[in-house]
């Protein structure tokens, strides 16, 4: 009888108008979630990981090639398919995949930075206003990176900055310069809210990588001066020093200091590492903090592949060699005794390892032929070596991604000075790193940007995103003619800036969105 009326019960209030409404019980929205210090967290933790993926996606294979290729410091290797249309540029037009990814890329992070933004703002009381300066002042920094890096590659680009809930097909391009007013406003609202280094979690954003970005973008628009003070405050400000002695887990062990920034171990603040600026961290055997990134399988070459060799540690783990340094760096680029060329940072001698073939045990590796030379025992830079011995395919590389260090701040520091005409500033910036290095000191009169631009590749190869340099700087066409034409086709000046990807013009019916010259 009781069942009876139960079921009578449910049938008449299933006949109620208000049955269907939804009354959701918890409901996981900006509105909801930012609130309090949780959901901040939660939601830069989200941003954080949609950055990270910049450079660390992998479903396109030889995506990072896009950066590097048709440059001046690299050559294809054993190529994949997403990077072919940045050497042979015959091939870049507006169907392109890398330039989809990273169109995409960007304006996620962009939304996810508004959201923070705009919940920041309008968060309640209760919530200090120190900490809501300070989340934002992050989102603002991520915002202007992101939109830095539209700004370089594309020009002219919509400029959003409240948070896309709902879909819109109406986006128009913004002129570069309004892009760059909100570049330059959201550093310089997020500097002084943001902590020095030393009272940073590990991972953050610091004052000094803010710093840093908004001296680039005074270069990028040709303000020296204003450059130059953001980066000297970083050189100055009492927070980062360059690395000048061995440190940290393999200091026991033979190599150099220069080598010991990119061990896994050290690369971080916390493991010794006072050079570094902003790094993104990665962790073997921790959910969410492993990605796929392919940096080792595009720089490392597939030695294995020759006999009498095995994978080894010691030689970087496993690689595919996607791409090889180009015969300037390979050749031209470093004197002997600089530290930045020694065995242990530039890999440039292989010794068969395999004792099962002891006929070549022990011998170096020479007299190979054919495409040997280019894909399997070829130089490579040491930065991104790493190896799992419990995975020794290695689809990943599983390493920090050393995004700003105080060695590029002095090259940046530098640049500004040439373009005021501070040679001799100019070349006491360069000497820093030259006598860090052990290498011959450098004169005023040897100041000019071709130099600067060798010895940011001395520093910083395989890890400055170098196609962004040289757009920056307005010196690829010059640079890949003089250092590095043969593997180079069809570069033309409509190549300094990239396709905005056809899908997104179809898509947006609402509005013109218009494509770059050439496209």
């Amino acid at each position: 009888m009781g069942l009876a009326l139960l079921a009578a019960a449910q049938l008449l209030s299933s006949c109620k108008k208000d049955f269907l409404d939804e009354d959701p019980k918890s409901l996981y929205t900006p509105q909801t979630v930012l609130t309090d210090s949780l959901g901040f967290e939660a939601a830069m933790g989200g941003l954080q990981s949609v950055v990270r993926e910049q450079y660390t996606r992998s479903d396109e294979q030889g995506l990072l090639g896009m950066m590097q290729l048709g440059t001046d410091v690299a050559i294809p290797g054993q190529i994949q398919g997403a990077e072919i249309p940045y050497y042979n540029y015959n091939l870049l037009n507006s169907q392109d995949v890398a330039a989809s990814v990273m169109w995409s890329w960007a304006y996620r992070t962009i939304n996810n930075c508004n959201q923070i933004i705009q919940g920041a703002a309008a968060a309640p009381g209760t919530l200090r206003q120190g900490y809501k300066d300070r989340i934002s002042g992050e989102a603002r920094f991520y915002r202007a990176y992101a939109y830095n890096f539209l700004a370089t590659l594309w020009g002219d680009v919509p400029l959003i900055t409240q948070p896309v809930t709902t879909p819109r097909t109406d986006f128009t391009r913004t002129p570069i310069a309004e892009v760059n007013s909100l570049i330059i406003s959201d550093l310089t609202a997020a500097i002084p809210n943001l902590y020095v280094a030393s009272r940073a979690a590990s991972g953050r954003i610091t004052k000094g990588a803010a710093q840093q970005l908004l001296g680039e973008v005074y270069l990028r628009t040709n303000q020296p001066a204003l450059a130059e003070a953001q980066l000297q405050a970083v050189v100055n400000g009492g927070q980062y020093s360059l690395i000048r002695a061995r440190y940290g887990v393999k200091s026991t062990q033979p190599g150099d200091y220069f080598a010991d920034m990119f061990i896994v171990g050290n690369q971080r603040r916390n493991q010794g590492n006072t050079e570094l600026i902003w790094g993104i961290e990665q962790q073997l055997l921790v959910p969410g903090a492993t990605t796929s990134a392919q940096q080792r399988r595009m720089w490392v070459p597939a030695y294995y592949n020759v006999n009498g060799m095995l994978l080894a540690d010691s030689l970087g783990g496993r690689g595919i060699g996607r791409m090889r340094l180009s015969n300037w760096v390979d050749y031209r680029l470093y004197a002997a005794q600089d530290m930045r060329n020694s065995k242990y940072n530039l890999k440039r001698r292989f010794y068969y390892n395999n004792p099962a073939v002891p006929a070549l045990y022990g011998r170096r590796v020479t007299g190979l032929t054919g495409s040997d030379t280019i894909f399997f025992i070829t130089p490579y830079t040491t930065k991104w070596n790493q190896f799992d011995p419990t995975d020794t395919f290695g689809f990943g590389t599983i390493k920090d991604l050393t995004m700003m260090r105080l060695g590029e701040t002095y090259l940046l520091l530098a640049e500004a000075q040439l373009n005021q005409n501070k040679l001799s500033e100019a070349a006491t910036s360069i000497n820093m790193l030259r006598t860090r290095a052990q290498a011959a000191q450098v004169t005023a009169s040897q100041m000019t940007l071709d130099f600067i631009l060798d010895e940011r590749a001395r520093e910083l190869i395989g890890e400055e995103q170098r196609r962004l340099t040289l757009i920056r700087t307005g010196t690829l066409i010059d640079r890949v003619t003089r250092l590095n034409p043969a593997p180079v086709l069809g570069l033309t000046t409509k190549h300094l800036l990239l396709p905005i990807p056809q899908s997104t013009i179809d898509l947006n019916v609402g509005a013109t969105l218009g494509q770059n010259p050439g496209y």
